[in-house]
């Protein structure tokens, strides 16, 4: 395995890292930030309240975008076992 190859295939990982954790990561981001402004507006200062949208949220970005996911995941994967050969070289 040459240098050149390891990059590339550690690029390839962390672009499809990306991509898996986005959806789940913005969407928690935009309920806890809603929920801060809601919170700040009505000058409510428990910080608890926001852990349970956030997780909620999470909850249906993961059931809406898991096949999406599981997609991704499997081309990887399938990418990663069609060019073991070539690694081996």
């Amino acid at each position: 395995m040459t240098p050149d190859l390891a990059v590339t295939l550690g690029r390839d990982m962390l672009i499809m890292v990306l991509k898996v954790g986005a959806p789940m990561l913005v969407c928690g981001l935009v309920v806890g930030l809603t929920f801060s402004i809601l919170m700040s507006a009505t000058q409510i200062q428990e910080m608890t309240l926001t852990f349970v949208p956030k997780i909620v949220a999470v909850m249906i970005a993961l059931i809406v975008f898991g096949p999406w996911v599981l997609r991704i995941l499997t081309e990887y994967t399938v990418k990663l076992y069609t060019n073991i050969p070539f690694l081996i070289k």
